[in-house]
């Protein structure tokens, strides 16, 4: 085949084919990603008649075997179909039974490029092959091994530094560590200061364990200062929890002056500080969290849950080198006897041989993808936050009400999260959460989010409005 200069090739070309890029994909996998994206920006709609594949090798400017794999793979995924002599259209969406889109619960999208299937094969066997059965399938000691340790610290390590793996304690996910540090750090009837907005377990936790949720006053930058010092020193004790970082629900990050004061308050009066920071991985510029800023005054928490896999129940915990180790581990084991051994081995097992972080970086880039359709979708609407994470702020124009939108999207088919579900004051803000990620394709969050679109550009209709009492 002839050689054509990018430039006149790129004259020739329609708009959805754009250059190749070294993202380390493979190229016939790039070809999906830009049929996937078109059809997701409407670039490319159902019933459209893709060029034949020569003619795309061509404008493409790659050999005919690597689109007849791109094309298969396209075709696998259900994005487009053959009609033999006819050619080849791009596919109308599948019929499907699921009732709802949920876009309610924060959980990683699938890893764009990654087949997890084979990960979790090869890891298994792994595993298997390295470790003794009976152990896995008998009770473990709290904590995790020396190695589950060394593996926590590693994993850690891009974000607080060098970690002394003996500080490490790995746990059964982030609720029964939350669970098991107020136990530990705090008396019945204590105050856990927080946010008025937050992880809607933390309140649920405290309630079952006799603690109160005192919400400070905040402002764009998040808890402030003196607010946070007046409510110690009434208190005298307690316990402060933060969520800095692309925080749950707002997808704001708290800037590194604001931790340096929030710090010194707790330091002042001798407060510990539960740091709780799934998200400080998908942030591009993220500042230092606060256990590196202060680790003899912070519990720093991060789960996988929320960046890799909530199947895989791991998270780790990091404790001030002072820090009651024993006493944590025997709270911890009064809610959660020990972590799965088997999925804790495979957590090891990914962390070290770097599987982990190949996962973590295919749920980034498709993370950024869904954060870029919801952006671009939802743009009019009132200025949605998508700047990272896995998860979209969107505050509602004035003629809806979060808990009537969210009552009029569920007879649409989508759940969303009205901010009321975070709220821990009297008054929510006028917004909803919504996820991008969970386990539907591209296609069908981009017809969700545009249902949602219609939905909030639209009047409330009578009953919607009869849900603004609610």
């Amino acid at each position: 085949m002839p050689h054509i200069p990018s430039r006149k090739r790129a004259a020739q070309r329609p708009d959805w084919i754009t250059d190749f890029t070294d993202s380390g994909k493979a190229r016939y996998q790039q070809i999906v990603d830009l049929i996937e994206r078109a059809v997701a920006d409407g670039k490319l709609n159902p019933g459209d008649r893709l060029p034949p594949q020569r003619k795309l090798a061509e404008l493409m400017g790659v050999d005919l075997t690597t689109v007849t794999r791109g094309l298969t793979e396209a075709h696998r995924r259900n994005l487009i179909e053959s009609r033999g002599p006819l050619g080849t259209f791009i596919a109308p969406p599948k019929a499907t039974f699921m009732q709802q889109v949920d876009l309610s619960m924060n959980i990683p999208p699938p890893p764009a490029g990654v087949d997890l299937a084979v990960l979790l094969k090869r890891g298994l066997s792994q595993v298997l092959v390295r470790s003794d059965i009976d152990l896995l399938m008998t009770y473990q000691l709290g904590g995790g091994s020396d190695t589950d340790r060394q593996a926590g610290a590693a994993w850690l390590e891009p974000i607080l530094g060098r970690v002394e793996r003996a500080r490490v304690v790995v746990t059964p996910g982030a609720h029964s560590a939350l669970a098991a540090l107020m136990l530990t750090l705090t008396k019945p009837d204590a105050r856990i200061f927080t946010e008025q907005l937050i992880y809607p377990g933390l309140p649920l936790i405290a309630r079952q364990l006799g603690r109160s949720i005192e919400p400070i006053a905040c402002d764009a930058h998040g808890m402030q200062p003196d607010a946070l010092d007046a409510a110690c020193a009434a208190a005298r004790g307690g316990l402060i929890y933060l969520n800095p970082t692309i925080r749950n629900p707002t997808a704001q990050t708290m800037p590194e002056r604001r931790r340096k004061e929030l710090l010194a308050v707790a330091t002042r009066h001798d407060v510990p500080i539960v740091e709780d920071d799934p998200y400080w991985l998908f942030a591009d510029d993220a500042p230092p969290p606060l256990a590196s800023l202060a680790p003899q005054q912070v519990y720093y928490l991060s789960t996988l849950s929320k960046c890799i896999s909530p199947g895989l129940r791991a998270a780790f915990l990091v404790l001030p080198a002072a820090a009651d180790q024993d006493a944590f581990l025997k709270a911890l084991r009064s809610l959660s006897l020990m972590s799965p051994p088997l999925t804790t081995s495979l957590v090891t097992q990914w962390i070290l041989d770097g599987t982990a972080s190949e996962v973590l970086e295919g749920i980034r880039q498709e993370s950024k993808e869904r954060l870029r359709i919801a952006n671009q979708i939802l743009a009019n609407a009132s200025g949605a936050s998508c700047s990272g994470g896995i998860h979209v702020w969107q505050p509602l124009p004035a003629h809806w009400a979060a808990p009537a939108l969210a009552a009029a999207a569920r007879t649409e088919g989508l759940v969303v999260a009205p901010a009321s579900a975070f709220s821990q004051s009297g008054e929510a803000p006028n917004a909803i959460r919504i996820s991008p990620g969970g386990r539907v394709r591209r296609r069908d969050l981009t017809s969700a989010l545009r249902k949602l679109a219609d939905l909030l550009a639209s009047t409330p209709s009578a009953d919607d409005r009869d849900r603004l009492l609610i």
